[in-house]
């Protein structure tokens, strides 16, 4: 008998300790599984204890939250359908001169046990269809909350299964005042630190 989940995470009043949680670095290659096997691309960041501390303590899991990626302006990424109306590019914010472009997000932490991986990995989903790769771009988390635990899967079908739920789970979540970005124009959450203008920027200006 399958377990019902929850379809919402997190009051409606907004995000609880230790939320939010940052993390930020730029996109590597990965196991290349997240395209060819699942059908659900996934960038992927280091793991690093001293670049990230928290992330020793916290346990394996799926959670949510925003990204943002500082596209470069040759970079194919329009999407691919109209479905995505949570995705905002920061020209249209106040914070425009930074470069980057801020999506929605549900990312894994840990060791993907359906793949018996060894090494303990980040991988992020973007709630967003893009029309290329986009390696070694920067990347910044906004983690917003905690799904579900991470679980050994016997099917690839379950596991894909999940994972889509994972994303109708995040979507949900975010679609509230206290859970949207107020740089989107449609909540009350600071997502300041996402669209800040990079060491390098600031030196090219000077």
């Amino acid at each position: 008998m399958a377990i019902s989940r929850p379809l919402i995470i997190g009051p409606s009043t907004g995000l609880e300790a230790p939320y939010p949680l940052q993390m930020e670095g730029k996109v590597i290659r990965g196991f290349g599984r997240g395209s060819k096997e699942l059908g659900i691309p996934t960038a992927n960041l280091p793991v690093d204890d001293n670049l990230t501390p928290w992330i020793a303590d916290i346990k394996s899991g799926v959670y949510f939250g925003w990204v943002s990626l500082h596209l470069p302006p040759s970079h194919l990424n329009q999407p691919m359908t109209s479905s995505d109306t949570t995705t905002i590019t920061t020209t249209t914010a106040p914070e425009a001169h930074s470069g980057f472009s801020v999506y929605p997000m549900v990312m894994s932490i840990g060791y993907n046990q359906f793949y018996k991986n060894t090494v303990r990995s980040a991988e992020v989903h973007v709630l967003h269809e893009f029309g290329a790769d986009f390696y070694g771009v920067e990347m910044r988390l906004l983690i917003t909350g905690f799904i579900r635990e991470e679980k050994d899967y016997t099917k690839l079908e379950a596991l894909i299964k999940d994972i889509n739920l994972d994303c109708d789970v995040a979507r949900k979540s975010l679609d509230r005042e206290a859970w949207a970005l107020r740089e989107t124009g449609k909540g009350t959450l600071d997502g300041s630190w996402l669209v800040r203008e990079t060491a390098e920027q600031n030196r090219a200006v000077v």
